[in-house]
């Protein structure tokens, strides 16, 4: 509208104020903006129809001077300040105004208030515009981004922390602030840490937390009904209808208006949100319920996830516990198993039994860290048991002490059964005092020998993998005391049979003395006879006696010579050895032609073995290097071979004698004869004494089994050696001779 159609007619001064209102245009009631006219004082000069709908009243009621109470009501009131600016400044006033229409309700209205002046008289022309629509959709817009701060600021709270109680307590300080509350809290229901947990207050209120831990005002029903989602809105607390208990709780604090609404996540009720207002009741509005409805939704999944992390963090803390276990339980395992090696390459090489002992119970006590241990071995005869040794640093030694079995039969019954056990004695021990204490016994297959007890702290427990090493450890100490004591016994036979083989070769060797003097003097007394035997034939031959005596007593003469040869052969030959073992056997080194030498011998065999239709065969290179050896010794060892290469070789076959030069300094000479095997069984016996091949002499000669084992002894005497190789094709024997047995010896 424009001022021009306000224009005021002229009027006469002795006309009313009203008679002076300008024409108000007809148009005016068809606008639909409320529009009214007042003058200065305030009297309703003019209404419009569209102002007359807003009240709900008739112009004529409007017109005039208004009723403060009505205008209080209507909220028209507030306009008296802008009406008194436009009157002193008669400039246009704006502003935005709350009224109370005709059916009740609060219409938000702009309100221009507009001067204009007839006949020297104001008057003020009132346009509300009702803009309603458009503020709630405003404020819509308001609440719904101040809601999107609040859930964005508590999501990032989440993004920062995982904490429950952190996260809980920036929440609430969140929520604060968006209703602009006096105190915001959150009321766990959790029976693992029940009361209020976290807290936003104003700083002229005092904190809930700790005080509500003891008072919940909760009966079922009631948490029933929010576990159902309901919420309790409170506008004010004086009017309410609330149990007498929590209502005079509340008051204490001051509250004078509240709201509690559930948070809930998968159909469990974690705990409230509640929101205090303790300066006035207050009515709390649709959108601000629904904004704690979606923070408390925000709130039940922030805390299911802090929970899921918390248990995820738990999962991975107990994993890494486990882990570390296992770590520790593998490095220990390895530790063990190298110390039970250690321990049994230890006890293995050892076979003196307190050396084992003491082994054992110093790296057991080491790697178990315990406080002391000792071992004792058992004598089941006389029923004891005796502390070989023991390891400790601060506890009084017991090494020797010697225990009665049947003064503890608790213990050794348990110990001679094979089983171990660990205690810690009620009555502590004079003075050892409160100790734990695990015994194992040292048992193998053939029962128990000792024990073992390692001693510790009285609040220690031995755990099942140092139980197990102890056991292994008392295992092979069992084994090594076995193998100990075997070998003790065998030392001892060994002592007792190098005795008797003493006494023996002793027995052999006065035998052997005794025995030469009186063959010998049988041997000169036979050649004497055998002197008078030819003088007798050939005075037989000269008076013509019979030749049948005289070839018999030949013969009688030849076989008891041939007799007295071998017996003072087996004589030789045993006193030969009985040096040789005692090593006092002569030697002259000499320089030898092998060649020539070995031939000469070998041709003192031709005619024997041409009695037996055997061949003999010898390749000697003539470049065969010369020896220095003892030409005694080797005379013997040949003509030995030989001569059993004589014996037990069959008609028709060969024996040979060949020999070569080796690089490193040695002669190979090899002694073979065709048609006789030595069972391979055999071989490695050929060399003792007195032991002769069964059923290998086809010419039933009989021996002493003396000749291999002189030889094999006479080549090591002067730095040689010995080999035989048999098969079907005949046996070979290889000598192996240093070409100076001085250097070799």
């Amino acid at each position: 509208m424009t001022q021009e159609l306000f224009t005021p007619k002229p009027v006469s001064p002795r006309r009313k104020v009203t008679d002076t209102l300008p024409a108000i245009p007809a148009i005016l009631d068809t606008v639909a903006d409320p529009v009214f006219l007042t003058d200065a004082a305030g009297q309703w000069l003019y209404v419009n129809h569209a102002c007359c709908e807003l009240f709900g009243l008739p112009q004529s009621t409007l017109l005039g001077s208004p009723d403060p109470v009505w205008l209080t009501q209507v909220g028209l009131d507030i306009l008296q300040g802008s009406q008194g600016k436009a009157v002193a400044t008669r400039a246009m006033q704006e502003r935005e105004i709350a009224l109370r229409d005709s059916e009740g309700e609060i219409r938000i209205l702009a309100v221009k208030i507009s001067v204009m002046s007839a006949d020297a008289a104001l008057f003020l022309v009132h346009t509300l515009r009702d803009i309603t629509y458009r503020v709630e959709a405003e404020q819509r817009l308001q609440r719904e981004s101040r809601r999107e701060r609040l859930l964005g600021a508590i999501a990032k709270h989440l993004l920062q922390s995982m904490r429950p109680t952190s996260l809980l307590e920036r929440s609430m300080e969140e929520v604060r602030r968006f209703l602009e509350a006096d105190r915001v809290l959150f009321y766990s229901l959790r029976p693992e840490n029940p009361g209020v947990i976290a807290e936003a207050v104003v700083p002229d209120q005092c904190s809930l937390k700790e005080i509500l831990l003891e008072f919940t005002c909760f009966d079922p029903d009631e948490l029933e009904q929010y576990r159902q989602g309901e919420v309790h809105v409170v506008e004010d607390v004086e009017a309410a209808l609330l149990p007498a208990e929590l209502k005079k709780h509340l008051q204490a604090f001051d509250v004078q208006s509240y709201v509690a609404l559930p948070v809930i996540q998968a159909d469990g009720l974690l705990g409230l949100i509640c929101v205090h207002d303790c300066s006035h009741p207050r009515p709390w509005l649709t959108w601000e319920i629904d904004s704690l409805k979606d923070v408390a939704i925000q709130v039940g999944r922030a805390i299911a996830q802090a929970d899921l992390y918390n248990e995820v963090r738990k999962l991975n803390t107990e994993l890494e516990t486990q882990v570390e276990q296992r770590t520790r339980q593998l490095q220990q395992a390895l530790e063990f198993e190298a110390t039970l090696k250690r321990i049994a390459d230890r006890v293995r090489d050892s076979l003196d039994e307190s050396q084992i002992l003491q082994t054992a119970v110093e790296e057991l006590t080491g790697v178990l860290g315990a406080k002391g241990s000792n071992t004792a071995l058992y004598d089941l005869e006389q029923g004891t048991s005796t502390i070989y040794y023991e390891y400790n640093e601060s506890l009084p030694p017991y090494q020797g002490r010697v225990a009665q079995m049947e003064a503890f039969p608790e213990v050794y019954h348990q110990l001679l059964d094979g089983q171990y056990f660990q205690f810690c004695s009620k009555e502590p021990n004079p003075v050892r005092g409160h100790v734990a204490m695990f015994a194992c016994p040292i048992r193998d297959d053939r029962g128990v020998l000792g024990d073992l007890w390692l001693i510790n702290e009285k609040d220690y427990g031995f755990e099942d993998q140092e139980i197990r090493l102890v056991q292994q450890v008392a295992n092979q100490c069992a084994i090594a005391i076995r193998q100990a004591r075997l070998y003790q016994a065998s030392q001892a036979q060994v002592k007792e049979l190098e005795r008797l083989n003493q006494l023996k070769d002793d027995f052999l060797s006065t035998v052997s003395h005794e025995l030469r003097t009186p063959v010998t003097s049988m041997r000169v007394a036979l050649q004497l006879l055998g002197a008078t035997l030819n003088q007798e034939l050939n005075l037989n031959q000269e008076l013509q006696k019979p030749k049948d005596s005289q070839h018999r007593v030949a013969r009688y003469y030849t076989v008891l010579k041939e007799e007295c040869e071998r017996e003072i052969s087996l004589i030789n030959d045993l006193l030969d050895l009985q040096r040789l073992d005692g090593g006092n056997h002569p030697i002259t080194p000499q320089q030898i032609n092998l060649a020539s030498w070995l031939s000469g011998i070998t041709n003192s065999f031709y005619e024997r073995a041409q009695s037996r239709q055997q061949a003999i065969e010898i390749d000697l290179p003539e470049t065969l290097p010369a020896v220095v050896s003892d030409q005694a010794s080797l005379e013997r060892v040949f003509a030995e071979l030989l001569n059993n290469a004589c014996k037990y070789t069959p008609p028709g076959e060969t024996i040979s004698v060949a020999a070569i030069a080796d690089p490193a300094d040695q002669i190979r000479v090899t002694v073979a004869n065709s048609g006789a095997e030595i069972p391979s069984g055999e071989l490695p016996r050929i060399f003792d004494k007195f032991y002769r091949v069964p059923s290998s002499d086809p010419w039933k000669q009989g021996g002493t089994g003396l000749g291999l084992a002189l030889v094999q002894k006479l080549l090591i005497h002067i730095g040689g050696d010995i080999q035989v190789t048999s098969d079907r094709s005949g046996t070979a024997f290889q000598i192996i001779l240093p070409l100076d047995m001085t250097l070799a010896v």
